[in-house]
């Protein structure tokens, strides 16, 4: 009988012992592993599923880490070799004159202003991302969207476009730098992104418990397919979104703020040409 229950038993806790001996063999280099374990759907192959199912997750959020790491690593390795490279040229030069030394400052301080601006956006990045909030306040969306509209005037002025705003009430409640921010990248990336002589739409509403931010522009076509990839970190599509200064980052880090917020971003492309972003966040 001691035998009998002696046997029972061990079949009976085999199950755990698999899953505890996995759980010690996993590390960062062995996320693939997995339990997948066979035979009736009871309490324990439940806990072996729901093992599983971490470890997907575990290994995703590696390898985005990694992937992460990656990208800003190739990003800032370029500022930096450009500022490296301007330097030894002209001091190797000795016929090197005033005026080529300002050149090399102006070249270096551009550099430098790249990699302050990716070492922000990364920052933001990972403290938005972590989902907690410094400030939770009220914030006016309509006065975000002025603030935002203001600064991006002079670049509107050159690029010859045109912006035009329906903004109703729309407040929220959260952290109005981060809020601000959001506002801003969009504006930035419906400016920046467009062609000359294009448009920009900005509307703000109120939908029931949520408030909505609309911003649309003209611009290069962009595929249906490609508009997730947007939102991802360093993510540029498109020659246009090549052209300019930013680091990459505008989408990940509005898409990262309004998940903060318990909110939701969608983008879609504008038929034609140029893309249309909404953000959807708690009303006040």
């Amino acid at each position: 009988t001691v035998l009998l229950a002696w046997v029972i038993t061990g079949q009976v806790l085999r199950p755990l012992h698999e899953v505890t001996a996995t759980a010690r063999r996993l590390s960062v280099e062995s996320l693939d592993e997995r339990l997948r374990l066979p035979g009736p759907r009871d309490e324990v192959a439940e806990l072996a599923d729901t093992f599983d199912a971490m470890l997907d997750r575990l290994q995703a959020s590696f390898q985005a880490q990694r992937r992460f790491v990656a990208n800003a690593s190739h990003e800032l390795r370029t500022p930096l070799a450009v500022v490296r490279t301007e330097v030894d040229v002209t001091l190797s030069d000795p016929a090197a004159d005033e005026a080529e030394l300002r050149r090399m400052a102006a070249v270096i301080g551009d550099a430098t202003l790249r990699a302050q601006q990716l070492v922000d956006g990364l920052l933001l990045l990972a403290r938005t991302e972590g989902g907690a909030l410094r400030a939770r306040e009220p914030a006016d969306l309509v006065r975000l969207v002025g603030t935002a509209v203001r600064i991006v005037a002079p670049e509107v002025q050159t690029r010859g476009l045109r912006v035009t705003t329906r903004l109703m009430p729309a407040w929220t409640v959260g952290d109005p730098a981060l809020l601000e921010r959001v506002v801003g990248n969009l504006m930035e990336n419906a400016v920046r992104h467009n062609t000359r002589g294009g448009w920009v739409e900005v509307s703000t509403d109120l939908v029931g418990s949520q408030v909505t931010l609309k911003v649309s522009s003209s611009g290069e076509v962009v595929e249906p397919e490609a508009v997730a990839a947007l939102f991802e970190p360093f993510h540029r599509g498109g020659v246009a979104r090549t052209a300019h200064d930013g680091a990459g980052l505008g989408l990940s880090i509005v898409r990262a703020v309004v998940a903060a917020h318990d909110g939701a971003v969608h983008a879609e492309p504008v038929p034609g040409g140029g893309l249309a972003v909404t953000v959807r966040l708690p009303a006040a």
